[in-house]
Formats: structure tokens, sequence, C-alpha cells
């Protein structure tokens, strides 16, 4: 059952979630039938310890937290996890199998791209509308009114219909209407990666304003945007937390854990050159993923086997994040360098000094070519690794200094 607006024990406390789950199936037409046979047996929700039947899933199990004013709980996990799926159970759009839900205060909420917003009406129309449902009345409205178009940057499509709106357009109306509005509650889902950066940039710094009075709930696969504002973190999988607690940095280690690789991609091969190892020197292990202390030594070890290559050829190394977008390259090899070609192989070590790149996951793409000639070999994601420090940050580098 949801009790909502319901007030809670501790004053503080704005959202209690207790064993919720929500199971569906499918397909449709067994669905269908499922709901028939449920309404005809008088059943009005599964029990929480029913087996589940055939072709049906739990979309949401055993979801338990609660959230305090001034706190922020991340929700993270791949698509399909369960994420959006709780969000709506949370902001009343559909009921769940199992579990109860105490919610105190005002509700906003920016969980789909244009949801609450009724198309044929203008935007202007749509700010009262959506102020009347959390409760305002139309003086309190007006009050905010222009505050509300100034912040979404829609002075001169205001009295448009939504339905001509482009997708920035919707994200901005939809999240400086439930920004602006002060709710005691705010969802946001991954809605924000529609806009752009400036945008973003300002919707954060109103969450920074309003998060001491408020509870926020904040889906992303962002995870600079999760480190930057959230207290506590839910990581879920297939509809359960795989982890859950205040240690956000973990959970975001372990969600990226989930997408790394060892398996490689050769995007160009002539034959003439094939990478036998490429290894760390210097790093432990984890989860078979290396790992490497910020500010240590990185080395590569690399072993090729040649055929008929009697020259050695030039090494293009690119570092990628663990959003693909690639951070650094690696000096280029010289005819001054100290490799040499010895019975087929060409054996050499790559050294990257006090090691800077901020916390996370990164990936290596391999190129090699003949130094005046064509390309040999190309592999993309050859190896990944993890950089290993306290601090979760936005910025791809983290760089040593001295204060004096």
């Amino acid at each position: 059952m949801s009790d909502k607006n319901e007030i809670v024990a501790d004053d503080d406390v704005l959202v209690k979630v207790e064993g919720l789950s929500k199971k569906f199936c499918k397909d449709l037409k067994t669905s269908l039938w499922y709901g028939l046979k449920d309404l005809v047996s008088g059943v009005s929700g599964s029990s929480e310890d029913r087996l589940l039947r055939p072709k049906e899933f739990w979309a949401v199990k055993d979801i338990s937290f609660e959230l305090r004013r001034g706190e922020c709980l991340g929700l993270i996990g791949h698509n399909g996890a369960g994420k959006s799926t709780l969000l709506k159970i949370l902001n009343g759009l559909i009921n769940p199998d199992a579990g109860k839900i105490t919610i105190k205060g005002r509700v906003g909420a920016l969980i789909e791209l244009g949801a609450g917003f009724n198309p044929i009406l203008s935007g202007r129309e749509n700010i009262y509308n959506n102020g009347a449902i959390l409760g305002f009345s139309r003086k309190e409205i007006d009050s905010k009114l222009a505050e509300i178009i100034a912040f979404a940057e829609l002075e001169e499509f205001i009295d448009m219909p939504v339905q001509h709106y482009s997708s920035g357009m919707k994200v901005r109306l939809g999240f400086a209407v439930a920004a602006q509005m002060e709710p005691d509650v705010l969802i946001i889902d991954e809605v924000l990666a529609v806009g752009d950066l400036g945008f973003v940039l300002k919707c954060f710094k109103t969450i920074d304003t309003i998060l001491p009075n408020t509870a926020i709930i904040f889906v992303s696969h962002s995870m600079p945007m999760i480190s930057r504002i959230c207290s506590q973190i839910i990581l879920m999988e297939q509809g359960c937390a795989q982890f859950q607690g205040e240690d956000v940095s973990k959970a975001i280690d372990l969600y990226y854990n989930r997408f790394t690789s060892n398996d490689t991609n050769i995007v160009f091969d002539d034959g003439r050159l094939a990478l036998k190892k490429i290894e760390f020197a210097n790093a432990t292990l984890l989860n078979e993923i290396p790992q490497i202390l910020w500010g240590e030594n990185m080395k590569l070890n690399l072993n090729f086997i040649l055929t008929d290559i009697n020259e050695v050829p030039v090494f293009n190394i690119i570092l990628f994040d663990k959003e693909q977008r690639p951070v650094a390259l690696l000096e280029q090899n010289t005819i001054r360098d100290n490799i040499e070609i010895k019975n087929n192989e060409l054996n050499f070590s790559i050294t990257v000094n006090n090691l800077q790149l901020s916390k996370g996951i990164y990936s290596i793409n391999l190129s090699v070519a003949q130094r005046l000639g064509s390309p040999m070999l190309r592999i993309n994601n050859v190896l990944t690794f993890q950089v290993l420090h306290e601090k979760e940050v936005w910025q791809p580098f983290l760089l040593k200094v001295r204060y004096e």
C-alpha cells in the first residue's frame, strides 16, 4: 500500500519506503489474462511471498530506504535495472504489488520527458496545472510564474502549445516547475541528460540551493553528477539493491566494473603484426581489473609477434574514460628509443610517471603504423584499468600540486 503525504513519526523523514516490490509480465496477452484471473478471484495485488507465475518478473524487488530533509539518494544501474519503475511507484503513477511508501509534503517530479504536461495546452497553462496539482493557489503560482518562465528561458515560447516544444524546451520547463515550486520531495530521472551543459549547470546550482530544505531522489547514468550531489546511493540490478549505503564511491566503482570487459575489438589488421600480450607491470587485480593508485607510475609491458618487418613501427596509445571520451594520448616512440626487434618479436615497456588521471575506469585503444607508411594494426579497448583515489571528481585529471 502507498500512503502519500502521511506525517511520519520523525519530522525530518520525508520519504520512507518499506519492502517495495513490483512485478510485470513479459507479454500483453498473458498480462491481461493474469489481471482478469486476479479480478475474478478478488485479488487486488499479489502477496509479497507469492511465487511468480510464468512470464512474470520482478521489476522492483524488496527495496527499502529512508530519506530525510537535506539528503539526496542516487539511484544507479544499467538500463532495465528497475530505476524508472521505482520512481513511477514513488510518484504514484503505478501501484506496487507489495510494500509501503510514506511521503510527507509536496512532491515535485521530473521523471519522463513531457510527463505531466498537456501537449495541447501552452507552457503557461501547464505551469498553472502543475502548480494546482502540487496544492498551490492561483495567487501563489502567480507569484512564481515570472521566475519559472525566466529559469526555463522560454519567454518567447511560453504561450505556444507544449506539443511543439523541443525535447530541451520540455526539460527546461519541467525542471523549472518541479524545482521553483519548492517541493519537499524532488524526484529527478535521467531527463537532465537532454539539456545543454549551461542549463544542466544551472539546474545543479538550483539543486544546491533547495537541497537543505528538500529530499531529492536522483537517477542518472552520469557518475560525476551522482557523486556531486548524492549523500546515499542504491545500485540496482534486476530490480534488487545490489549495493546500498552512504559509500557513494564504492557503488560507483561497482557500477563501472559491470561494464568493463577484457575482450578486444580488432578494427584493422594487415597480418604483419600480432599483439601477443599487453599488461600492467605494477598493478594489483580486483575482479580481474588492474588497479593503479593515483600518483603512482603506470608501467605497461607489450609483446608483439612480427612478420616480414625490419623497422620498429610507431605506436599510438589513447586513453579513454568510462564514458568513452578520449582524455589522453601517450607520446609516440621515436628512433631514439631503445626498442629493438629480436627473433621476430618486439618487447618493450611504456612508463607514465606520476599518473594523475582522476579516479575512475579507463580503457586503452592501440594503433600501430609504419613510421612513414600505412597503418598495420588497430585494436579498441585492448585493456581496461582503474585509477584509485579517495575523491570522485568531474574532471579527467586531478593534478598534484604543492602549496607554499
